[in-house]
């Protein structure tokens, strides 16, 4: 094998690594998004509506 095929081998061996990592980037952001917004307080919230607390 030639230093220019090694070389070859070597360039395409760094790209499969980076798109392995930007793929798992991407899904990790999809999954934090979700939880995200599971979390999230209604946007609305209605004022002057008071509820009855019972202490005896």
């Amino acid at each position: 094998m030639t230093s220019a095929e090694q070389a070859v081998e070597n360039a395409m061996a760094a790209v499969a690594a980076s798109r392995a990592l930007r793929e798992r980037a991407a899904e990790d952001r999809k999954t934090f998004h979700r939880i995200q917004l599971a979390s999230m307080k209604p946007l609305y919230v209605p004022k002057g509506v008071q509820m009855s607390f019972n202490l005896s």
